[in-house]
């Protein structure tokens, strides 16, 4: 291919020799008589003459080299051939358009980007790229881009990133080339890509997302380019950006969106002035103003932007991590800092007090001063300010109960009670002030409202809701130990103890703030050179919170036992022997360990609560059905409790046995899918699937400490043979047990024994076989060979392989050959002893029963396939049929496993691959009789003589898929 490439280059330079020695003889000729040359004109006959041969010459090198080889190699069994191949083309095609630009060529490309391989459908796409930029050849791929347009759309949904990026970009070139040739749904297919997880998925679609509706100005805006705010040329795009995000219906995830069109709508998405115009001014005669869902949008993305210029890093989940800044980029983000606090801490108290009753917009606006440069309100005098906005900030409190506006301020808070700056007293001061009249507001209503022989007032348990709420969501990032909250919270809970008519809300949050006083102390404590009776103060109230959530998990109401139970098993980790980790012997006396009653309680609030029906927690509070979203919701409630408690077994906070009896309930799951679909059930139903997914995420709370689980994993394992070996089958032991598909799920743990411990569950499993057993190779025993097999993974060489008669090769299965044993060895200490396993040293030295040699399967190759008559293609492009080789399955299948074209055996396999062996050494042996188009080089632009270029013909054996359609006429 590259001497072809070569002979192109050397066609091209003799084709411009030749217009210039046309051109030169024409204007010789041209002259009149008496001054016309004639030896000068028979000297440019014999140039012309010379260069003419030497072009044929290399005509037939060129056919010879195209037909002789590019025609079957395009098509060739390793994917790197045929990607050089398409490569190549382009190559030619962009040098020497006037030749190879053509439908005749272009054709290989098109049918090429439906190859199984990646790199060889990027391969095309970066050909077509080098194509579509030079916009001088643009008609010239009318009608390859007519044909394979939907092709090139729908690989922007590629597997191979890679492949997908290049796709948006090409795309993005043939919008710029022709907006026509795109319709609007195959924008729309681009569109939803900006929201793609990957990054620069995302920002392509981003860029082309960009230049089909932001890049055009209308010749109005030319005269009010040096316009600002509202009436800047930028406030058009601003509000199609709003409608654009409000059409997508994903309004939460702004920050993706922005971060997709950073790069290439930079000016436009720094534009704040012209947010905040379009925020605060009142709209222009005959402007139509923004709708409250437009103004939230505008304010969500706006703080998307702030934080994306403050932050300079991609939001979660479209990068790796921080990364470390250019000295250019640590200067535009300083300036863009200083640009954001000049215009919004004069702007924030505007937006606030205006937007005041809106809890989704202030919640949003009250985000803006974590990003602000906290200095310029010293050197810029702007102290009045921040007066106003502390105000407003304090208004807020006042008017909202809503959790996510109430953290909202006392994050805002904490970002502006800076030491290092000047303006620390005047927010700390405020800060203060605020808290004193929630804690004596606060103290004042409780006392009133725990009063003895009253029963509590709705409109007094409101007040003391509210109150509780604001300090609550205040002692989250403020220490408010000096205001001794714990008093008042205890009475509160002890209260509700006692009485049993507590509100669930107050006493959910008087659990989660009595939660941030004991955390509070703890950090203090740790910190600062305690003395002992902090020490001792802490550890009661600790003890004390303790019982007290421990009683609140016996109470009628869900939620409350939810929070309680979490915030159990918070505290006991937290308190926990790790406690002392980093030489911190001093705070000893505050490890505590659960007694058995609190682990009994923790561990039947998990089997209660967690593994239930999914159909039982799908009722709301008030007895409708939610919608799946809500159940989805549930689902990871569910999981984060079950994950709460399987840090506690993990770190030995409680005893180990306790994973075996979360364990049994995978097997209370296995009995119900039994009983719903039979015990001849599909093993890769969803709902088999999803328990085994259940089972992998459960083994991964393990961690890496294989002694420390030791117990835990051996006792799951013989829980689990006897569970998968109980229930016979009726019909024989030809038949696998009833519970036999239940070691699936087992395996999943398997990773989780000690290679000796491995031996001796291996051993324990064949006491519950019989020798026909250890034979059967039918698909309903794969749960035992695959069960066995993950035991044996890693074994001793003593240790019979067992072979599972299915071969991870699709193409062979071969024998996997064993040590004899040489005798016993010693057995581990660690295996050997009688507390820990359930099984006996000398059932340890057992040897497994011997298995059944597999029987080797062929590696011959099949025939080919032949292309059947009634198969054949009409279209533009009329074929004819050869026989020594035939059109394969050549589509690309959206399959993540990305399986070879060439296996590794001794032969090739037909199956995936472009042509057999023997298919080769025909085509090299054959002579250059193909039944496939010349090279005619196009006619010198002067010259009349030439023929025009001749229609090609192909063969069949190049189609890579036979249901692809040809050009159409």
């Amino acid at each position: 291919m590259k001497l072809m490439t070569a002979l192109v280059n050397v066609a091209l330079n003799l084709s411009i020799n030749m217009d210039n020695t046309q051109r030169q003889y024409e204007a010789e000729r041209n002259k009149i008589i008496g001054k016309r040359a004639n030896d000068r004109l028979e000297l440019l006959l014999q140039k012309r003459k010379e260069l003419q041969e030497n072009q044929d010459e290399i005509e037939n090198m060129m056919n010879a080299i195209f037909k002789g080889v590019f025609v079957h190699r395009y098509r060739d069994a390793i994917a790197e051939i045929r990607a050089i191949c398409i490569e190549e083309i382009g190559i030619w095609m962009k040098m020497y358009s006037d030749a190879f630009l053509n439908d005749s060529y272009l054709k290989y490309v098109g049918w090429t980007m439906h190859d199984k391989q990646g790199e060889v459908r990027l391969k095309c796409l970066t050909a077509l790229q080098g194509l579509y930029y030079n916009k001088e050849l643009n008609s010239k791929l009318e009608l390859f881009t007519s044909r394979f347009k939907d092709r090139i759309v729908s690989m922007t949904l590629d597997k191979e990133y890679d492949v997908a990026v290049q796709a948006i970009k090409l795309l993005t070139l043939v919008l710029q080339s022709s907006e026509e040739v795109l319709t609007a749904e195959d924008c729309e297919n681009v569109y939803h890509l900006v929201y793609s997880a990957h990054r620069p998925v995302a920002v392509a679609a981003g860029e082309f997302l960009y230049k089909k509706l932001f890049s055009r100005r209308d010749p109005e805006d030319d005269g009010i380019l040096k316009r600002r705010g509202r009436q800047s040329p930028n406030a058009n795009l601003v509000k199609t950006l709003v409608f654009f995000f409000l059409e997508s219906e994903l309004h939460e995830h702004a920050a993706y969106l922005v971060d997709s069109m950073w790069d290439c709508a930079t000016d436009l998405l720094k534009d704040w002035e012209c947010m905040n115009s379009l925020l605060l001014e009142e709209p222009l005669n005959g402007e139509e103003p923004l709708t409250d869902r437009q103004e939230s949008a505008l304010i969500e993305i706006m703080l998307c932007t702030i934080r994306q210029a403050a932050e300079c890093h991609p939001p979660v989940g479209r990068g790796t991590g921080k990364r470390v800044l250019t000295a250019k980029e640590k200067k535009t983000q300083l300036d863009d800092r200083t640009k954001i606090t000049e215009l919004f801490a004069v702007a924030l108290p505007q937006l606030l007090a205006k937007y005041s009753v809106d809890a989704e917009k202030v919640t949003n606006l009250l985000q803006l001063p974590q990003y602000f440069d906290l200095e310029i309100y010293t050197t810029g005098r702007l102290e009045k300010h921040l007066d106003a906005l502390l105000r407003q900030i304090r208004d807020i409190v006042e008017k909202h109960t809503d959790i996510d506006v109430l953290e909202a301020c006392s994050k805002t808070y904490h970002a502006l009670c800076n030491e290092e700056f000047t303006i620390f007293n005047r927010v700390d001061i405020a800060r203060s002030q605020l808290i004193d009249e929630l804690a004596d507001k606060f103290n004042r209503l409780l006392e009133d409202f725990l009063q003895e022989g009253e029963e509590p007032d709705e409109d007094d348990a409101y007040q003391v809701l509210s109150t509780l709420k604001r300090i609550t969501a205040f002692h989250n990032a403020h220490d408010l130990s000096r205001w001794d909250l714990f008093g008042c919270n205890y009475k509160l809970l002890k209260t509700g103890i006692e009485n049993g008519d507590m509100p669930e809300q107050i006493v959910i949050h008087a659990l989660q703030c009595t939660h941030y006083v004991i955390l509070w102390q703890l950090a203090k404590v740790t910190e600062s050179s305690s003395t002992k009776e902090d020490l001792l103060r802490l550890k009661k109230q600790m003890r004390v919170f303790c019982q007290i959530c421990q009683h609140y998990l016996t109470n009628v109401n869900t939620a409350v036992k939810e929070q309680a139970f979490t915030i159990l098993c918070d505290v006991l980790m937290i308190f926990s022997h790790q406690i002392m980790t980093g030489g911190r012997d001093m705070l000893e006396p505050l490890v505590y360990t659960p007694d058995s009653s609190l682990q009994s309680e923790l561990l039947s609030f998990i089997l209660d609560h967690v593994f239930i029906d999914q159909d039982d927690d799908n009722n709301s509070a008030d007895g409708q059905q939610d919608d799946e979203a809500s159940k989805i919701e549930a689902l990871h409630k569910r999981r984060n409790l079950l994950a709460a408690f399987c840090k506690l077994i993990v770190y030995t906070v409680v005893e180990m046995n306790t994973a075996a009896d979360i364990f049994k309930q995978y097997m209370k799951l296995f009995n119900e899918m039994i009983q719903e679909n039979g015990y001849n059930f599909d093993r890769s139903s969803p709902t088999f699937s999803g328990i085994k997914e259940l089972a992998r995420r459960f083994a991964l709370t393990f961690g890496l400490d294989q002694l420390k689980t030791r117990e835990a994993i051996a006792m799951l394992h013989k829980d689990g043979i006897e569970f998968a070996f109980k229930e016979p089958n009726p019909q024989g032991e030809s038949h696998p047990p009833l519970n036999l598909a239940f070691l699936d799920i087992l395996s999943e743990f398997s990773s989780k024994l000690l290679r000796q411990d491995k031996r001796t569950v291996y051993v324990y499993l064949e006491k519950f076989m019989t020798f026909q057993m250890s034979l059967r190779r039918e698909d309903v025993w794969l749960p035992l060979m695959s069960y066995r097999n993950s035991l044996l993974a890693g074994g001793d060489d003593d240790t019979m392989s067992v072979i599972s008669g299915i071969s991870s090769r699709g193409s062979t299965v071969r024998n996997k050959k064993t040590k004899p044993a040489t005798g016993k060895r010693k057995v581990p200490e660690e295996s050997s002893s009688s507390d820990s396993m359930w099984l006996n040293r000398e059932q340890t030295m057992h040897t497994p029963v011997m298995m059944q040699t597999p029987q080797l399967t062929s590696t011959i190759m099949r025939e080919p396939k032949r292309l059947r008559p009634e198969e054949s293609y009409m279209g533009v492009y009329p074929m004819q049929p050869e026989h020594h080789q035939a059109p394969l399955d050549y589509k690309y299948v959206d399959d993540r496993r990305g399986t070879s074209l060439m296996e590794d055996d001794e032969e090739p396999i037909v199956e995936d691959v472009m042509m057999s062996s023997e298919g080769r050494i025909e085509d090299l042996n054959e002579g250059m009789d193909f039944d496939t188009m010349d090279i005619d080089l196009p006619p010198s632009k002067n010259r009349r003589e030439r023929t025009e270029l001749k229609p090609d013909f192909f063969d069949p054996a190049s189609i890579m898929d036979e249901s692809l359609p040809f050009f159409p006429t």
